[in-house]
């Protein structure tokens, strides 16, 4: 018998879900819209319905790719294609970049010339472009059309559907409309930007302009639609028409839709006339709204603490079929097909869910629809948020910071400029931004002596408990029920035997266990499975941490401590509790770049004195403070991955390399069933043959001109004086000395697959 289940709002989203469940055989479904069904008065009655599909994320341009198969199948789809032009050779470069998405995920595109442009878009004069994007199966969503469709099917299977019923509280049992209780087993919230004030959706509603022009003399009926970004314009033909939409304009936060001011869209008009000349006037415009999160992507899944809410909100219509695919998959199978950590609820974390954060990243992420970003360009205000106890000291060695989850995180020090730098080969301008050859003298530094790093952003969490050990060794694809000070590194499975988090776990008491995981999905995912004798605690913001590595690690720590540092009183996975000089502190003998040395704890509010102590003692041993450009270099020459990077849910641990974390012998665990140790694909080390380029991630793998795969991490290896990419391949191109191409901007750049580890593959430097 299948759940009851009430989703609120009956525009594209709550439709598709509809049918999706009902496809699915759960048919108790009950849609309400406080607005007529289905042209309810939503984003989706006024969505132009661009369907754009190329998209940095993998997961974002799967859902869009779904939405296109499944909308051209109901017939509300009009297949015209795209294109995006460039009138800047920044733009071009882009371009050049967006078509290597398209490879990467397995979408048709080509990059056009001005000529081909003007083919495709009789309006547009070849000598206004440098050239375009251009992807076939694009085209336009009758996004009213599609949600009656799905709708239909919905009914078909035994959903209902009631428009005219505003829906003012989700409670725990269903949900209330006016005084009427609704009862539920399970609440899908897909209000949209009316979602927070039902719920805690930390989403922006923004008002955008959409102005439609009189007849346009010479436009052919289903032209492409087409963008124009370094205006921050699109164009679709409707009846002979035009519509022209803009982000160029001010954000306009709203929860109601704003009057259209003719006068505020002046400015675009212009540049539009100058892209198109000849363009008529406006006949009339709106102002839609849409919603906007923090991070410009959807809030998927389950809400924290409110057992049977979920969340399917900030949604557009280009992505909306297949997101409503994956959260039934995920309702009614337990687990998506694809992974959505990126879209994931529980992503953010506390102090990302105040009113002003989420209104000024809201912001920013509208102002940067259209921008070229690039993949370390640091988020904008509010900012410093989240800071560790030595961000001070940070300062004054001349730090330069990117953020994450709102901390600020060294990427490296001006202090170390004087440092000696290798020969390096030059890069180019996208390679080069938020980069320094200061990078290459810490990594050097810390292979050749120590370098301290930061690592208080890396999430603690603390379970304790009567039950804390055998919760554990369920949720950990490791052995984790050691003596007291032993220390395991260990995978959070999903039940599909996904890897959802890569961990360290110290064993610190009979009942006391310190975990080193990802972000808040880890603390969710633990706090939703753990039994009343478990106590999953954040401790993040009370700690920090310094990455005290390097073959001197043992020569600074030394003097500092009683304890015998020796290897064989101190090995390596093992954790010990003692003092540095006068700062009390927990350290695991564990390293993140391959070279002797340990993690040390403490609390925050000694972490300007722990900070200076190993500084003052670091003196004598040529210690440096290292960034987080290092690091990624460091952990690349070692193989180390980098969850949410190289491998996520959608990737099983064997073919990611991490079958060394699974142990068989001791007892079942989350996923165990599941495991396969023969997948098709496989994550390689691969460096590039020609020695200077440089990915930046996400790029095409190419074999005999065929994409194959994609570039996960990248970075230039310093020890081993090589750019060094990892990528997921076929498993049969996985054999060290296999060529393949890596598609880089408007170049096809040969690698090479190696045997992995690059950097000491014996790991004789990490046990001395």
């Amino acid at each position: 018998m299948s759940p009851r289940v009430v989703i609120v709002g009956a525009g594209i989203v709550g439709c598709a879900l509809a049918d999706e469940l009902t496809a699915r055989g759960w048919t108790d479904v009950t849609v309400l819209d406080r607005g007529p069904l289905f042209r309810t008065g939503g984003s989706t009655s006024h969505a132009p319905g661009l369907v754009f599909q190329v998209n940095p994320s993998r997961t974002m341009a799967g859902f869009a790719r779904y939405t296109v198969e499944k909308y051209l199948a109901l017939g509300c789809f009009d297949q015209v294609g795209s294109i995006e032009v460039a009138t800047t050779p920044e733009r071009l470069a882009e371009l050049h970049r967006r078509h290597g998405f398209a490879l990467a995920w397995g979408i048709a595109a080509r990059v056009l010339s001005p000529a081909e442009c003007h083919a495709l878009f009789p309006l547009l004069e070849p000598d206004r472009v440098l050239g375009g994007l251009h992807v076939p199966t694009d085209g336009l969503a009758r996004a009213v059309d599609a949600a009656r469709a799905q709708a239909q099917a919905a009914i078909a299977r035994g959903a209902v559907f009631h428009g005219r019923q505003e829906v003012t509280a989700l409670e725990d049992d269903g949900v209330r409309v006016g005084d009427r209780h609704v009862p539920a087993d399970l609440v899908v919230c897909a209000a949209g930007y009316w979602g927070p004030k039902l719920a805690p959706v930390p989403l922006l509603p923004l008002a955008h302009q959409y102005a439609v022009t009189g007849p346009v003399r010479g436009l052919p009926s289903g032209v492409p639609i087409l963008r124009h970004q370094d205006r921050d314009l699109y164009f679709r033909e409707t009846a002979g028409c035009l519509g022209i939409g803009s982000y160029a304009h001010d954000p306009m936060p709203t929860d109601v839709e704003p009057p259209f001011a003719a006068e505020q869209f002046a400015a675009s008009l212009a540049d539009a006339r100058a892209l198109l000349p000849g363009l008529p006037d406006i006949e009339h415009g709106l102002n839609g709204v849409f919603s906007f999160t923090p991070d410009g992507f959807p809030l998927l899944g389950p809400v924290e603490g409110r057992p049977g809410l979920w969340l399917a909100e900030a949604v557009w219509v280009t992505h909306s079929a297949g997101v409503a695919r994956a959260v039934a998959e995920w309702l009614v199978d337990g687990r998506p097909s694809v992974d959505l950590h990126e879209c994931d609820t529980q992503r953010f974390e506390e102090a990302q869910l105040s009113p002003s954060y989420v209104n000024a990243r809201g912001q920013r992420a509208f102002v940067e629809v259209y921008d070229v970003i690039h993949p370390l360009d640091p988020a904008g205000d509010p900012r410093p948020l989240r800071v560790s106890p030595f961000y001070a000291r940070h300062i004054a060695l001349g730090a330069r910071f990117t953020e994450g989850a709102g901390w600020e995180r060294p990427l490296w020090f001006e202090a170390n400029a004087g440092l000696p730098v290798p020969d390096l080969p030059p890069r180019d301008v996208w390679a080069a931004r938020h980069w320094s050859p200061i990078a290459a003298a810490e990594a050097l530094a810390t292979r050749e002596r120590v370098g301290l790093f930061d690592l208080t952003p890396l999430k603690r969490l603390a379970v304790t408990g009567p039950g804390a050990a055998a919760f554990l060794q369920r949720m950990c694809s490791n052995h984790v029920d050691r003596p007291v000070g032993a220390v395991t590194y260990a995978l959070l499975l999903d039940e599909g035997a996904g890897v959802r988090g890569d961990i360290t776990v110290a064993r610190l008491g009979p009942r006391e266990f310190q975990l080193g995981v990802n972000s808040s999905l880890d603390l969710a995912w633990l706090r939703a499975h753990a039994p009343a004798d478990v106590h999953v605690a954040d401790i993040t913001g009370g700690t920090c941490c310094v990455g005290v590595w390097g073959p001197a690690a043992r020569d600074l720590l030394a003097p500092l401590t009683t304890l015998d540092l020796a290897h064989e009183a101190f090995g390596y996975f093992t954790a010990r509790r003692t003092h540095l000089d006068a700062v009390p502190v927990t350290m695991l003998r564990v390293s993140y770049v391959g070279e002797l040395g340990w993690e040390v704890y403490a609390s925050a509010e000694l972490g300007p004195r722990l900070w200076d102590t190993l500084w003052a003692a670091g003196a004598s041993v040529g210690a440096v403070a290292a960034g987080r450009s290092a690091l990624t270099s460091l952990r690349l020459e070692k193989g180390y991955r980098a969850w949410g990077v190289d491998m996520t849910a959608q990737d099983d641990p064997y073919s990611a390399g991490l079958g060394f974390a699974v142990n068989l012998a001791h007892g079942d665990f989350v996923g165990r069933a599941a495991l396969r140790p023969d997948g098709p694909r496989a994550l390689c080390c691969l460096t590039v043959d020609d020695g200077r380029t440089v990915p930046a991630g996400r790029e095409p793998v190419l074999a005999d001109g065929v994409p194959v795969g994609h570039v996960t991490s990248a970075a230039y290896g310093y020890s081993v004086g090589a750019p060094i990419a990892y990528a997921w391949l076929p498993r049969a191109l996985s054999t060290p000395g296999q060529p393949v191409e890596i598609a880089y901007f408007d170049e096809r750049v040969a690698a090479t697959v190696r045997a992995a580890p690059l950097f000491d593959p014996t790991g004789s430097r990490i046990r001395r």
